[in-house]
């Protein structure tokens, strides 16, 4: 064995330490260290005070004028220029709240300003503003103040630089980004705001990207994990930059420590731009999209957010000239048609860069609607109204729906996505559950009928993402599914009040990409692939989903409970507007088969009124989660609803019972109106007692008249649905309705098969006569019931599980007889709050709630609240002597089945769900429904039923509630389980009143035969007919259609029969989607069309008449026509 010996002296490791310094860090204070460089008290030393080179602001070199817009009112550039402009400088105040002001701006650029790379012009006006060229074409949004979603800065042209001249024009609007309040507060509505900057600045590009590199360079710091080698190595890269940097030779220093970044990021690693996307050996996981999150309303009315809209997109467009793997993606096809509308211009560039690939149209939907409480047709109506139009402006459809922000998903969602020609969905606020996490974050989301959509719920946790090092980390480390797929989506850019992405944000992304490229600690970032891009690489890497985990029925959100109920009157508003445009449609639709040569169906009108009644149904509107001016704006579209819906069926009733007029409260009618019409638009038959006034000429038609004289009580039927018929005397086969006081004081109501007692103001009996069977547990009672209601931060959005631990019942007082039978039997009382008055009155009526053997007569209670409670919530409750695990509550073409236990967090977590028209505790052989005509919020805890009715929140709207309402709601006892109920049939009749005309003796014949329907169902009871409206593809057709929406309502299979009347000329009948897209031809066989269904499916007819001259259209497929607001 032989051995080596080295004695020489050469270089290299010393034999002897002769002074060494290089101990080990203290890594705690060289992490803390870094925050000297770029903020703090050391500007005149560290990189801060080196970020421009330049800066003017005196007058000889920025001259400005101003003109302020009168009141709030909000003026277009045109008519803006037209004004008067006074004198303007730097440090002016403008206000109040929500006004906006006009600027003329004229800049005499410095000669020697032309031998920098970059000159731009800073304004901050501390609010929102736009800059737009002289003639009118917005350029981008400014966002003033000192926040992360700061833009302040212009970048003026080069060659307009070396002009020494530019000339442009500024809005500037008195609000910020998120309104004019404190966080979720009411705003401020006399807020003044100072023109802090108006500067024409040089700055140091170079410095400014050394800003860049040291912020990755502390994330990576901040954020890897403490002994990580690229941690370390972006440690060390920070200090030596920050060691490197010489006050007294700054360009130098820059130079330096832009070179010592590359350590990390990579030798010439930004020469390389966008190509830096091009290199690296491991596949990207992250996909990024820009994004712009603009709350259609919220903290600012609709007007403001028609601002929002341009400032934000055409800062998009700027951003793509320079970052050319820019892409953006925004939903709302209502804000693209104010676009196009107020600003063409920006929407011809907008169009241009669709047409490019850069700009991404998505989610099909007129806007981010919330999906609990609007009808099935309106979710439907949301993705026909948006699919067509992004079709019509941009040639192509969405495929990916997206609703980022909503409060909960129904589980009728995937079936009605696919069924609007899409298959992907994204979604992520499930993310704020407050109790349990949700367990996915890319899975099949299977709806209440079996229909499937690709879901991602981002990991990243938010439609809003920074691109920092942590959005990047938790995108793959909060990753639920990485067995299956590991692909996220990173949806980044200032939102909510809109903005989007910023020029740091993709510079940011550029040196993340770089790093990736150079370590595996960090996951692999790209850009440039649209949404549906996306989710093709997860369809085909999983097998087209079948390595995805599955999620079946609703996605409840754990959170903003409250929100089914906050805002009562809009929630009424929506839903009396989607019946009357329903009813308006099948009128009218009626009215063109009958004659329509001479009656044109008002498509547009109609389609206009749609629009106004989607636009409420934005997540932040309905809910009644926004500030008090949206709900102004709202109360006027839903008024103009009232009137257009009414005026389309006036006008249809000319044609269907000409010589008619309707009952309306304060007019008279003619003397020789002496007859009733009743009008039934729903596909059941009725039996029902009607209050009409007791004019002299209807006295005959009466089988009750009130007390007092005014009111009198008509009984009509209609044996078969979607009949008009005249009315009748007392059915012989029922008993009168009658109401007592006992003996000890006790109220009650009752007829031949149930019974209410009313007892010390309590509801302590609801009994079924005809099963001899007691309703009511022994010893407790129903009624009214107030809790305190104070939510842990988000007033207007949230009720709370404790809410429960603080009841107050309420007790019915001065109860009075009101009516007694025959028809109907009555109670009215009063109940007291502190500052609030409620007046009831309780029916019964003689005749059941349906013509299904067996039905119970349900008890209503109509009610008129003067509510002024703070921070209460109102509720009725009703304890049954039925045990159910489970409860039922109608959602959109269906219903959906929730705990009355909480045996689970999972289960606890439902303590208030959202439902439309009724909710149902059953077991074998009986079950009690309640009935809502306007309410959305309801629990079943145990054998406890609940209804919440009216909030009294005081954020972000100070005057949440208060005032007058009116609103109604029923209990319905019915024998049998609710899946053979007629329950689904009664809460539809409930809240679909018959359209009363009054005629002539001699025309009450031929307008009973007119207003039938010519479609009816047969073979199959748990199918129901819901729309019935004229098609939307006329035009291209060449042909009258007519479109039927059918849906199963109990969740079992069918087979049903159309029947569509002789009289119309039918040339093809066909299956087709929400889009009108055929899917197969249907066989039309002695006027019978055989339809099967699964459960919760529903079907579109539609049947494309031979004449198309028979029945006019006023559509118009490219109509002008928009909301104003």
């Amino acid at each position: 064995m032989s051995c080596t010996h080295n004695h020489g002296a050469a270089a290299g490791y010393p034999e002897l330490n002769l002074g060494s310094n290089a101990a080990k860090w203290q890594k705690n204070l060289t992490q803390d260290r870094m925050g000297q460089f770029l903020d703090g008290k050391w500007t005149d030393y560290n990189l801060a005070g080196s970020l421009y080179i330049a800066r003017v602001d005196d007058p000889d070199h920025v001259q400005l004028s101003v003109w302020s817009a009168p009141g709030r009112t909000k003026p277009l550039f045109a008519e803006a220029m037209k004004q008067n402009f006074k004198p303007a400088k730097k440090g002016d105040r403008y206000g109040p709240s929500w006004t906006n002001h006009w600027f003329k701006v004229c800049l005499k650029i410095p000669g020697d300003y032309t031998k920098y790379e970059r000159v731009q012009f800073e304004w901050d006006p501390n609010c929102e503003a736009m800059i737009f060229t002289t003639d009118g074409t917005p350029l981008q949004g400014i966002t003033g103040s000192n926040g992360g979603d700061r833009r302040v800065e212009y970048i003026i042209p080069h060659d307009v630089v070396k002009s020494g001249k530019h000339e442009f024009v500024i809005e500037t609007s008195c609000n910020g980004m998120f309104g004019t309040g404190s966080e979720i507060q009411a705003p401020d509505m006399d807020r003044y705001f100072t023109l802090d900057l108006a500067d024409i600045v040089v700055p140091n590009l170079e410095a400014w990207g050394l800003r860049w590199d040291f912020d990755t360079l502390r994330e990576l710091v901040q954020t890897l994990p403490g002994n990580s080698i690229l941690q370390n190595k972006a440690l060390v890269a920070a200090n030596d930059i920050q060691n490197a940097f010489d006050r007294g030779d700054k360009e130098g220093s820059i130079k330096r420590g832009r070179k010592i970044a590359e350590r990390v990021f990579g030798e010439g690693w930004e020469k390389k731009g966008a190509k830096i996307y091009e290199e690296g050996d491991t596949p990207p996981t992250l996909f990024g999209i820009g994004h712009c999150h603009i709350d259609t309303a919220w903290l600012w009315p609709y007007h403001v957010t028609q601002q929002k809209t341009a400032r934000s997109w055409s800062t998009q467009v700027d951003l793509m000239e320079r970052y050319p793997e820019h892409r953006f993606t925004c939903s709302s096809a209502q804000q693209y048609k104010w676009l196009e509308k107020q600003y063409p211009k920006l929407f011809k560039r907008i169009s241009d860069r669709v047409a490019s690939g850069q700009f991404h149209t998505v989610g099909g939907s007129w806007v981010e609607n919330d999906s609990n409480m609007p009808s099935g047709e309106a979710l439907a109506r949301q993705f026909i109204f948006g699919q067509r139009f992004f079709e019509s402006r941009f040639g192509a459809r969405c495929d990916t729906a997206w609703l980022p922000d909503s409060f909960g998903l129904t589980g009728a969602l995937p079936q009605i996505i696919r069924q609007a020609d899409m298959k992907y969905f994204f979604t992520q606020k499930l993310s704020w559950n407050n109790i349990n996490v949700f367990p996915h974050s890319t899975f099949n989301w299977i709806g209440i009928d079996g229909t499937q959509v690709m879901c991602h719920m981002t990991p990243v946790d938010t439609y809003n993402a920074q691109v920092t090092v942590g959005d990047l980390r938790k995108g793959e480390q909060n990753h639920k599914n990485l067995e299956s797929s590991n692909a996220s989506l990173l949806v980044f850019g200032n939102g909510d009040g809109g903005g989007g992405p910023l020029a740091r944000m993709l510079e940011s992304l550029r040196r993340l990409r770089a790093v990736s490229n150079q370590s595996r600690d960090l996951p692999v970032p790209t850009i440039g692939n649209t949404v549906g891009d996306f989710f093709s690489k997860i369809e085909t890497a999983t097998d087209a989903g079948k390595k995805l985990p599955n999620w079946h029925g609703e996605l409840y959100l754990e959170f903003h409970r409250g929100t089914y109920t906050s805002h009562g009157s809009i929630k009424k508003g929506n839903r009396k507007s989607e019946i009357l445009l329903r009813d308006a449609e099948y009128l009218a639709t009626l009215a063109t088969l009958h004659d329509g040569k001479k009656y044109t169906y008002p498509k547009d009108k109609i389609d206009e009124s749609w629009e106004k009644v989607l636009l409420n149904q934005f997540h932040d509107v309905l809910p009644g989660s926004a500030i008090g001016m949206v709900y102004d704006d709202a109360e006027i579209l839903y008024a103009e609803v009232a009137k257009d819906g009414k005026h389309v069926i006036e006008s249809a009733f000319d044609v269907l019972c000409p010589d008619s007029v309707p009952f309306a409260p304060g007019c008279a009618l003619p003397a020789k109106a002496t007859r009733i019409v009743a009008v039934n638009t729903t596909p059941f038959p009725r039996r029902e007692v009607i209050a009409v006034p007791a004019v002299s000429q209807l006295r005959r038609e009466a089988v009750q008249v009130s007390t007092a004289g005014d009111v009198a009580y008509v009984l009509v039927e209609d044996e078969c649905g979607g009949g008009a018929v005249g009315v009748r005397g007392m059915f012989a086969d029922i008993a009168p309705a009658t109401a007592c006081v006992t003996q000890n004081g006790d109220h009650v109501l009752q007829n031949s098969a149930v019974k209410l007692t009313i007892s010390k103001g309590r509801i302590t009996s609801l009994y079924d006569i005809a099963l001899g069977r007691e309703l009511i547990p022994e010893g407790e009672s129903g009624g009214l019931i107030i809790f305190e209601d104070r939510p842990l931060y988000w007033d207007a959005w949230d009720v709370e599980i404790f809410h429960l631990e603080m009841p107050t019942k309420l007790e019915f007082a001065h109860i009075k007889i009101a009516a007694n039978g025959p028809a109907r039997a009555s109670l009215t009382a009063q109940v007291k709050l502190s500052n609030s008055t409620i007046d009831v009155t309780i029916s019964l009526d003689a005749v059941p709630a349906s013509t299904q053997a067996k039905s119970r007569a349900f008890f209503r209670f109509d009610t008129k609240v003067d509510w002024h409670q703070r921070h209460e919530i109102l509720k009725f409750e009703l304890p049954v002597d039925i045990h159910s695990d489970n409860a039922y509550y109608e959602s959109q073409w269906g219903h959906v089945s929730r705990p009355t236990h909480r045996n689970t967090t999972w289960d606890a977590a439902k303590f208030e769900v959202c439902g439309h028209k009724y909710s149902d505790l059953s077991e074998y052989g009986y079950g009690v429904a309640l009935l809502s005509e306007s309410k959305y919020g309801f629990s079943t805890d145990g054998h406890m039923m609940r209804m919440s009715l009216l909030r009294a929140a005081t954020g972000p709207d100070s005057e949440q509630d208060q005032g007058v309402h009116e609103f109604s709601w029923a209990i319905l006892p019915h024998e049998g389980h609710f899946l053979q109920s007629d329950v689904p049939a009664a809460a539809y009749l409930f809240n679909s009143p018959l359209h009363l005309r009054a005629v002539a003796d001699t025309g009450l014949a031929h307008a009973t035969s007119l207003a039938k329907t010519p479609f009816t169902i047969s073979g199959a009871q748990n199918v129901i007919i819901e729309t019935i409206k004229r098609g939307d593809d006329e035009e291209k057709d060449g042909a009258a259609s007519i479109i039927l929406r059918i849906y199963e309502a109990f969740g079992g299979h069918a087979k049903a029969r159309l029947h569509v009347s002789s009289s119309i000329p039918v040339k093809k009948a066909s299956l087709v989607n929400l889009l009108e897209d055929e899917i197969k031809p249907l066989e039309l066989n002695d006027g019978v069309v055989e339809l099967e269904f699964r459960g919760f499916q529903f079907h579109t007819v539609k049947l494309v008449l031979k004449d198309a001259d028979s029945a006019s259209s006023s559509s118009s497929p490219t109509s002008t026509e928009w909301v104003a607001v």
